[in-house]
């Protein structure tokens, strides 16, 4: 809905008014007026108030493709490092494409959601067999290859090829269901299209990537979630929730699903006499796929030493080996987005070998591993 100022204030019977009355073509021409009015506001804030961030600095979309997929569910601050080291290790899309997935993941390590550098690596070497090295430059063709979902494809689009495409994340969500008033779930298949026809509409077709950088922008530090800006807002005599009293009330979400708590017993072995401890590679399709982590063991709750000597799962793994020196860590709690996951460590000394697909790794070459973030803090 759009809102039309008389005397200071906005005046929705304006609206209703015109819009039954007026001709058509007087409508359309109000309209086309909000729409330039709008958009040339939003540019010329970005343009004044924008933070300076490296991946704004080029068009190449390998550079952006590379920053969007670092920021998903990573903050700025700590993800820029992670852009800089990748290209600095991996300057072109064939580099990436030629490494070796373990050091994609180990490049990787401590930014999480590893799935996120799995499909990384292999949309590179999608890139360089189907493309011959050159990013396809239509929205298209970009949400077909591995990890690049809708949001990722219209920002390498708009930006690096300057198509016509809105991108819609949170801030764009929370800044547009605002202003426009939307009630529906911006967590619902029906919430997020209004946001994006919304976004469609007020789009300057002249300049796309910085049209969807300003809207994302003016989310992430104006009408940011909690205490936004409202009373210094430039958009504050349009804006439909500031207006109604709506603005701690929207958007609206309908819900986040429940997150599923798991219990970890890693298994820290050393062999007596030799300066290291085990690893094992996680093959199964569960987190930290591909990445190294101590064996372990998974129960229903937090348990004892006792109770873990007196399960199943340890008495297979101890059946020719006895444990020594066992030292129990204290408890680590590691939160992902739909799981919480509660850890020990248990270190232990055996006199031989096991016989499992397990690596035997020197303390000296542990660097070369990916591993989890919670098993990197025990390290530390």
């Amino acid at each position: 809905m759009f809102f039309f100022e008389e005397n200071g204030v906005a005046n929705i019977g304006f609206f209703l008014t015109t819009m039954k009355y007026c001709n058509k073509n007087y409508f359309c021409s109000l309209i086309l007026n909000f729409i330039m009015e709008f958009t040339q506001k939003l540019l010329n804030w970005y343009h004044r108030n924008k933070r300076d961030l490296p991946w704004r600095h080029t068009l190449d979309p390998y550079h952006i493709w590379l920053s969007e997929i670092i920021l998903q569910q990573t903050r700025i601050d700590q993800g820029t490092p992670y852009y800089h080291r990748f290209l600095s290790v991996f300057p072109g899309v064939h580099d990436l494409a030629n490494a070796s997935e373990q050091d994609v993941l180990k490049l990787w390590q401590g930014l999480g959601y590893y799935s996120r550098a799995r499909n990384l690596h292999v949309t590179a070497k999608e890139i360089v067999r189907k493309y011959k090295r050159k990013f396809p430059d239509s929205y298209e063709d970009l949400i077909k290859l591995k990890g690049i979902g809708a949001y990722t494809a219209a920002a390498i689009a708009s930006i690096a090829f300057h198509k016509p495409v809105p991108l819609v994340d949170g801030n764009v969500l929370r800044f547009l269901s605002r202003y426009f008033g939307i009630e529906d779930p911006v967590d619902s298949g029906k919430g997020k299209s209004e946001v994006l026809k919304k976004a469609q509409r007020l789009m300057d077709p002249r300049d796309p990537g910085s049209f969807n950088q300003a809207l994302m922008e003016f989310g992430a530090r104006k009408c940011i979630p909690l205490n936004p800006e409202c009373k210094s807002c430039i958009f504050k005599k349009e804006c439909v929730a500031f207006i109604l009293g709506m603005v701690d009330r929207l958007p609206h979400k309908a819900g986040k699903k429940s997150q599923r708590e798991r219990f970890f017993h890693f298994l820290v072995i050393h062999i007596r006499g030799k300066e290291g401890f085990y690893l094992y590679k996680r093959e199964e399709n569960d987190i930290w796929r591909n990445l190294y982590t101590f064996p372990l063991i998974e129960t229903g709750k937090l348990c004892s030493l006792e109770e873990l000597k007196a399960g199943d799962t340890w008495k297979e793994i101890f059946t020719d080996h006895q444990a020594d020196h066992i030292k129990q860590s204290g408890t680590f709690r590691h939160i992902l987005t739909h799981q919480i996951i509660q850890a020990r460590f248990y270190e232990m000394e055996t006199e031989k070998p096991f016989n499992r697909k397990w690596i035997f790794v020197c303390n000296s070459e542990i660097e070369k591993f990916p591993l989890p973030k919670l098993v990197e803090k025990y390290l530390k």
